[in-house]
């Protein structure tokens, strides 16, 4: 029996509790997961790739089977490249499903063998992105219980 490998990708910038909540959805549904950080500085990112990539792992790391890496190009080659047969994504709202039904469409057609799996955070998450969390900490709100202490520590800084 093969392993079941999925890919959550995103800019995880910041990395936010409902990203950890769909994290803790996927671990008992998969083998492993592979957080994929999106490379795309177009978006004028507030952490680096990298930074990124190390607040993933230090929070990730008690949570289970899980590992972390950066891509740049298509998602359903770098899925290739991991071994996954899943790309997971998170439903916030009605306005995400357009564009994540879009999305997946093309990565079917793009590569068959990799399905899409759509998941919903739970209702105190289902608002929050991290571009709001940006703007929040931009205007000097605060973001506690809203992002992982040491994000939150980051953020501040």
């Amino acid at each position: 029996m093969s392993r079941r490998i999925a890919v959550y990708p995103g800019s995880f910038d910041p990395l936010h509790n409902g990203h950890l909540d769909i994290v803790a959805r996927c671990l008992p549904i998969f083998d492993e997961l592979v957080v994929a950080v999106l490379q795309n500085e177009e978006k004028q990112p507030r952490f680096s790739v990298d930074q990124r990539v190390e607040m993933l792992h230090d929070v990730l790391r008690p949570m289970g089977p899980c590992r972390v890496e950066s891509f740049s190009g298509l998602l359903v080659d770098f899925a290739d490249r991991v071994g996954a047969s899943a790309i997971v994504r998170g439903l916030r709202a009605l306005s995400d499903f357009d564009y994540e039904f879009q999305m997946a469409l093309m990565n079917r057609r793009l590569n068959p063998r990799v399905e899409t799996v759509f998941m919903m955070p739970k209702e105190e998450y289902s608002y929050l992105s991290s571009r709001l969390v940006k703007e929040v900490v931009g205007l000097g709100g605060d973001v506690s219980g809203l992002v992982p202490p040491l994000v939150l520590e980051r953020l501040r800084t």
